[in-house]
Formats: structure tokens, C-alpha cells, sequence
């Protein structure tokens, strides 16, 4: 598929900051015909180093909340301020998604890329954790890293010479996301799918990377792991 709102950023010093297969274009395919309006005061779940969440102010007008736990406030406000953007457009949080530090139902909307496996998998976190935070009729857009078929019973020895059992258990199939998300009382599944995306275009932005974990997870890709992986979008709401 063509990305053309991600390719702005495609640039040597931006990708150098991705943590993980691209997430400009992984946004880019999982906002389209998006329902949140521009303007929303929207939660960026799991931001990494913010480079999404530039997105979601820049390309589709939100008023954006970076949430994450494990990158500081102020080097993303720095990134933020390089980038052209204001405190009035955007603010880093550090937070744990678990225990986010906001006002009840603060947010339009919430969007997390490439993050919400690793904390999301808990049935009751939806209900318990997150949705409370969001507005009555507000939309959550998410994708994750997942698995086209489990087989967490059998683990291909090609995934194995990159992830631990232990790391890969992080990932699962679209079955059991959509059995999580039923789970949910307060959220109306509006769409559970595999994304369309090429999967090797999506990796290949990050094994192109000159870092000891994008290094790693070569081995696995180079011996065809890939082949057992995809990336799975839901679209929640509210009720």
C-alpha cells in the first residue's frame, strides 16, 4: 500500500528513533477513515520517543498526550520543540498504562501503535485501566505486533533465534485478541483485523537499523521468521 503521509518522515534521523517496525506507516494504515475528530484531545498510548505522536498533531490535527513509561518528558519536549510543534499542541507524560495519572474521561480518543500487546492482554484491562479515562462515544484505535496463527505450543525455530518463549509470548492471533476485547463490558468492537500492509517493507525500516536489538531481531527475519508474523488492528468504542 502507498503511505503518503508517512513518507515526510522517512528521513535517516527520524527512523534512527523508531523502536520497532515502522510506526509512521503502521499509524498511517490503521487511521485511515479514522472517526476521531480533528481537534480531539487524544492519548497516545505507549508513545516511545513521540514520533507518533508528532504524527497525530501534524497529519491529523489532535491535541496530543504522549503516554509512556520508559522515555523521558523532557528529550521528547526537546524532539517536540525541534519538530516545530508547542506545548499548546502537544505534552509528554510519563506514565504507566496501567495506572495512567489523568482526569476521568479526559480523552476523545486514545491511539497506541506497536505497544498495546504489552500491557493490553489482561481481559480486565480495558474495562478497569483505560476506558474510564475516555469520553462516552470515544473511539480507540490501536494495532500490535501479532502472531497470523498461535503457536506458542510449538515455536518455530526461526523466531527462536531472535525471542525468548518469554518475548514471544507478547504475541498472539487474532483470535485471542478478539476473544480479550469481547471481554470488555464498557467498549463496542467496531472492527478487529490483520492489517494489509507488507510485512517486510514494515521490518525492513527497522533491521535497517544500526542498533543491538534491531541486529538481533535479524536473525529471525533473515531466516524467513516473518512468515509466522503480521500486525492486527482493532477499533473500539466507548458505549
Amino acid at each position: 500500500m502507498e503511505y503518503p503521509k508517512s513518507q515526510k518522515y522517512n528521513t535517516p534521523e527520524l527512523l534512527a528513533k523508531i523502536m520497532g517496525p515502522n510506526p509512521f506507516k503502521l499509524q498511517e494504515e490503521m487511521l485511515q477513515n479514522h472517526k476521531i475528530p480533528a481537534g480531539s484531545i487524544v492519548c497516545d498510548l505507549g508513545s516511545g520517543q513521540g514520533l507518533t505522536s508528532v504524527m497525530l498533531v501534524k497529519d491529523y490535527g489532535f491535541k496530543v498526550y504522549a503516554a509512556d513509561l520508559w522515555s523521558e518528558p523532557h528529550v521528547n519536549c526537546r524532539f517536540f520543540y525541534e519538530m516545530g510543534l508547542t506545548p499548546d499542541q502537544i505534552t509528554p507524560v510519563k506514565a504507566d498504562a496501567a495506572d495512567l495519572p489523568f482526569e476521568k474521561e479526559f480523552f476523545d480518543a486514545v491511539v497506541s501503535t506497536d505497544s498495546y500487546n504489552f500491557w493490553g492482554r489482561d481481559p480486565e484491562y480495558l474495562d478497569a485501566k483505560l476506558l474510564p479515562f475516555v469520553k462516552s462515544g470515544g473511539y480507540l484505535y490501536i494495532c500490535v505486533p501479532g502472531m497470523k496463527k498461535d503457536c506458542h505450543d510449538n515455536l518455530p525455530k526461526e523466531l527462536l533465534l531472535s525471542w525468548t518463549p518469554e518475548q514471544l509470548a507478547y504475541l498472539r492471533d487474532i483470535n485471542y485478541w478478539t476473544e480479550i476485547l469481547n471481554h470488555s463490558q464498557d467498549a463496542e468492537v467496531i472492527s478487529i483485523y490483520e492489517m494489509k500492509g507488507n510485512n517486510d517493507e514494515l521490518w525492513a525500516d527497522w533491521l535497517n537499523q544500526e542498533n543491538e536489538i534491531a541486529i538481533n531481531d535479524r536473525k529471525a527475519m533473515g531466516a524467513d521468521g516473518g512468515k509466522y508474523l503480521n500486525f492486527i488492528a482493532f477499533v473500539l468504542r466507548k458505549k
